[in-house]
């Protein structure tokens, strides 16, 4: 499926270049295509935090999905008083949670083979990978325990700040610390120490699937956005 184009309003900037506020502001003016622009450039860290929490890429997706319409929904509640990327965060984070609880009461999980990981779908950017290391990274950090994991992922893998990764997650700077601190003893070390270049490559979200992700939200939205003219 082909991308669809980008449609904004043209003041001599391409959107892609417009700061996160401006486009907030344009796509509650009516401008709701700008939308793509701010999940093309938030896909990867929205399907990370999903994937961190859920560890299931199909999961990930479908919550992810859900994550976007929701922000959608509500962007007129952003007031700009912590970055855009760090607002959508949170939203992510927060329905990924809500929706491993319900999977929990759901699902007898205790039936299902530990440590095991559903194949990934690879793009083109990702055969260019060394498949073999790169899974074992994966692994690695799939097994961290839950808190620990989202932790590492926001911070050495999608690289936030101390900071930022404390806001998403509701807790301090401090707890940030300690949990990336911990998260780095339980993974092997040799794996760190070999593939630590590698870490930004992993759980990618790019090519096709992004498009996909992109088709399908902006659908929604345009529903959305025709109730609320409505």
């Amino acid at each position: 499926m082909e991308p669809r184009p980008i449609i904004g309003r043209n003041d001599g900037a391409p959107p892609t270049s417009l700061a996160d506020e401006e486009i907030v502001a344009r796509v509650c003016a009516g401008d709701v295509a700008l939308f793509e622009v701010l999940m093309r450039r938030y896909n990867q860290r929205v399907y990370r935090a999903a994937r961190a929490v859920l560890h299931d890429d199909h999961e990930a997706e479908d919550a992810m999905q859900e994550a976007w319409v929701r922000a959608f929904a509500n962007l007129s509640t952003f007031a700009g008083r912590a970055r855009f990327s760090t607002w959508l965060t949170r939203i992510v984070l927060n329905h990924a949670i809500e929706r491993g609880r319900v999977r929990r009461r759901t699902f007898d999980l205790s039936a299902a083979p530990r440590g095991s990981l559903p194949e990934p779908v690879r793009s083109a950017e990702q055969q260019m990978l060394d498949d073999e290391l790169r899974r074992a990274l994966e692994r690695a950090v799939s097994e961290l325990p839950d808190v620990y994991r989202t932790t590492f992922l926001l911070r050495a893998v999608e690289g936030l700040s101390t900071a930022e990764a404390a806001e998403c997650q509701d807790i301090t700077e401090e707890t940030v610390r300690t949990r990336l601190h911990r998260a780095r003893e339980i993974l092997r070390h040799d794996i760190e120490r070999r593939f630590g270049a590698q870490l930004r490559d992993c759980f990618s979200f790019a090519g096709a699937r992004c498009d996909r992700m992109v088709a399908g939200v902006l659908a929604q939205v345009a529903a959305c956005a025709s109730d609320l003219r409505d």
